[in-house]
């Protein structure tokens, strides 16, 4: 078994441990937190690809001297293939997702360590230890320790927010916890139903169970249980009806981690549409509804940024409504949709993080968000502004950046499934969020500067600059050479179609 699979997971929360308990020694916790941070993108890099056995308790027809020692009612039987552990699984797709991860991660650590002057143990050991819940998130084929891992995920984003000490952060964390008992334990009972028909709850032995009929497919208990897990999907991603409680989480905690945050979310939303995709695409109404809601999230998400005078709601709602495009990749079902609404994924983490970090120097330097209090900011930091500018049009699908790429092949894959109205409205969505973004950017650096705007007379901090640059690059990297992803990407859709 390869040993640095499961160090993904444990590295960040012993980390987590470690700085909680030197949480009022600054130097030690930005030393550690420094440190750790640089290890998370390397970690992937290095691992190889595999599975690995909590415990080492492999499935039996892998140890074949252990399998000629038991009955053999049970060697031939399909309980020799069942995963009797917590297996995690590392190939190409999480080896990229876990590596853009870490580089968002390091990225909103360096920038909250080198801006604030007092040290919070308390910050950092939240945003290790959600990082630490999503990646066993994307590794783990075991839907409950999916479960397991998801629950500290969204509770890490609560004490972020209320680390944050923001306006209302107090009021968004009491509403995110009281709809996280409402959609959480849906999800729980879903995967109870789940474990009650098939008797694992390990996702490999659920899709074979089905797909080779030990269970009947279309019981009443398994349709039961995929309206709740698709229920509970919903809610862990900002989904409609989630979708304005997901932005305000957005918009009430501190830009840096906001950037963070919005990775969470994304890869939750990936990790789950997998295993949910795998285990009940075999529905016949499985495609319309994902769509449905990816629709929904597109419209809804856009419409609401329209409407804010906030630039940290404003993206909040645009991270929403970018989530639809995943959606879509996922409601095609085909294999280059599937490609193409990862690829959007990995965008969206590097695009959005982007403009979180980088409109956050805005208020560094200001103290607001409110655009409608801001103006002339250009003046002060002209070549951010540049580069935020190009990162917004790569949100907006602007050729040849990222976003551009993954959008386009959402949308000859909708053309190649014949759905040209999927085609059109993908099209109109990024053309409102290329308005939507001019908006808000002149609104903000272009028009005059207001008599009463206080701007601080110091420099934006070199970390946030290095973030803003390296994102940047990745960006025009991406939209220049997509295949240094897509082909991994499209390698994983095949198999799971």
């Amino acid at each position: 078994m390869n040993e640095l699979i499961a160090l993904m997971v444990i590295i960040p929360i012993a980390c987590a441990l470690l700085l909680n308990l030197f949480h009022k020694k600054d130097n030690t916790v930005k030393i550690i937190a420094i440190v750790v941070a640089i290890v998370l993108p390397l970690i992937p890099i290095l691992a190889n690809f595999g599975l690995h056995y909590f415990g080492g308790h492999a499935p039996l027809i892998t140890n074949p001297s252990l399998l000629e020692k038991v009955p053999e009612t049970i060697a031939n039987s399909s309980l020799a293939i069942f995963h009797p552990a917590v297996t995690y699984s590392y190939e190409a797709i999480q080896k990229v997702f876990i590596f853009f991860l870490g580089i968002v991660a390091f990225f909103a650590i360096f920038t909250s360590l080198s801006q604030n002057k007092k040290i919070s143990g308390v910050l950092m050991f939240l945003m290790f230890m959600g990082t630490a819940a999503v990646t066993a998130l994307l590794l783990s084929d075991d839907i409950f320790h999916m479960y397991i891992f998801f629950e500290i995920a969204a509770l890490t984003q609560v004490g972020i927010i209320l680390t944050s000490k923001t306006d209302n952060n107090y009021e968004t964390a009491f509403k995110y916890l009281i709809l996280g008992a409402i959609g959480a334990p849906m999800l729980l009972v879903g995967i109870g139903f789940v474990l009650g028909i098939v008797g694992s709850v390990n996702i490999t032995d659920i899709v074979y169970a089905i797909s080779q009929n030990l269970v009947y497919p279309f019981s009443h208990s398994l349709l039961i249980a995929f309206g709740l897990i698709f229920f509970g999907w919903l809610y862990v991603s900002g989904l409609p009806p989630f979708h304005t409680i997901k932005a305000n989480v957005y918009s009430q905690a501190l830009p840096n981690a906001a950037a963070l945050l919005q990775v969470f979310t994304v890869i939750t939303f990936i990790a789950f549409g997998i295993t949910i995709f795998r285990i009940f695409s075999y529905l016949p109404f499985f495609k319309t509804l994902v769509l449905i809601f990816a629709l929904l999230a597109m419209i809804l998400g856009i419409t609401m940024a329209i409407m804010q005078t906030d630039f940290r709601k404003m993206i909040g709602f645009l991270a929403v409504g970018e989530l639809g495009y995943i959606g879509l990749g996922f409601g095609l079902g085909t294999e280059l949709s599937i490609t193409a609404g990862l690829f959007q994924g990995i965008n969206e983490i590097i695009v959005t993080a982007l403009l979180f970090i980088g409109f956050g120097t805005v208020l560094y330097l200001t103290k607001t968000s409110d655009t409608r209090k801001l103006g002339g900011m250009i003046e002060h930091t002209p070549k951010l502004a540049i580069m935020i500018l190009i990162g917004g049009l790569a949100m907006a699908g602007v050729p040849p950046l990222n976003g551009f790429q993954s959008k386009l092949m959402i949308v000859q894959a909708a053309l190649d499934s014949g759905f040209p109205e999927i085609a059109i409205i993908a099209v109109l969505i990024s053309i409102v969020t290329f308005m939507v973004f001019v908006k808000a950017f002149h609104s903000i650096y272009l028009k005059p500067k207001p008599n009463n705007l206080k701007v601080l007379n110091k420099p934006v901090p070199n970390s946030s600059i290095i973030a803003i640059t390296v994102l940047l690059i990745l960006c025009i990297v991406l939209g220049l050479f997509p295949q240094l992803v897509t082909d991994s990407i499209s390698q994983f859709a095949m198999g799971l179609i």
